[in-house]
């Protein structure tokens, strides 16, 4: 494991990262989800696609990367695209997971490897809404501190930096970046999925110009079993595009 120290906004941040076959020749980004670390991506990924050289990144507040400031997810692409410049990595293939899926779209890789992304507005529950009422109302008679029994579970204990970040970045829609989006996407998603569901996925599909959708048996965090296949996929496709 390493640390690089990034300067973005007048701000330092200590970005945590590993490699994997240091000498290979191709590039795999891997970024994790919300409330996740490179850890469990590494867990999932770092035994196969030998052939490429691994970089798994503890996005900023995730990890042991720090966040000294509220974040947008245009802010993480771009923290994250200063330590590949540092570290001499290219945009080959970038695989994101979950709000990692979004950060990777921003990157403009060659090969976009999207696992249950996020990025396609959901409509909230009845339930959701009546809450997020409540508590604005709650908040004009001051009674802020019972954020807690309110915020989505992925935002409690949250620092402050945090949980405006999570508010920044939980409902952003990236339908026009998908559209945007001019590399290969692959796309692969668990059919139980219910953070990102399966319509989201036959969205981006429709919204790429060039993308391949996979589905397996699983939720949110399929990939943990499926590594191996998806890992086969991915090698594929990449030998496609350089005309093997």
């Amino acid at each position: 494991m390493a640390v690089k120290s990034i300067q973005f906004k007048q701000h330092t941040f200590d970005i945590s990262y590993e490699i994997l076959n240091p000498e290979a020749k191709v590039d795999l980004i891997v970024l994790h989800g919300w409330g996740s670390n490179k850890n469990l991506m590494k867990q999932s990924f770092g035994n196969y696609m030998n052939g490429f050289r691994h970089i798994y990144i503890d996005l900023p507040g995730f990890g042991n990367s720090t966040c000294s400031m509220e974040l947008t997810t245009v802010d993480v692409a771009r923290i994250v695209e200063l330590l590949m410049i540092h570290i001499n990595a290219q945009k080959d293939i970038i695989l994101g997971h979950s709000f990692g899926g979004k950060v990777a779209l921003l990157l403009e890789p060659k090969i976009l490897v999207l696992v249950a992304s996020a990025g396609i507005y959901q409509e909230k529950s009845f339930k959701v809404k009546t809450k997020i009422a409540l508590f604005k109302l709650l908040k004009v008679f001051g009674f802020s501190k019972l954020r807690s029994l309110f915020v989505a579970d992925d935002a409690k204990q949250l620092s402050e930096y945090m949980y405006q970040t999570f508010k920044n970045v939980v409902n952003e829609d990236f339908s026009d970046e998908f559209a945007k989006y001019e590399g290969r996407a692959l796309l692969f998603w668990g059919k139980d999925d219910t953070a990102t569901p399966l319509s989201a996925a036959k969205k981006i599909h429709e919204l790429t110009k060039d993308s391949r959708l996979e589905v397996y048996d699983g939720d949110h965090y399929f990939f943990m079993n499926h590594a191996g296949e998806i890992s086969k996929i991915i090698e594929e496709e990449f030998l496609k595009s350089i005309g093997h």
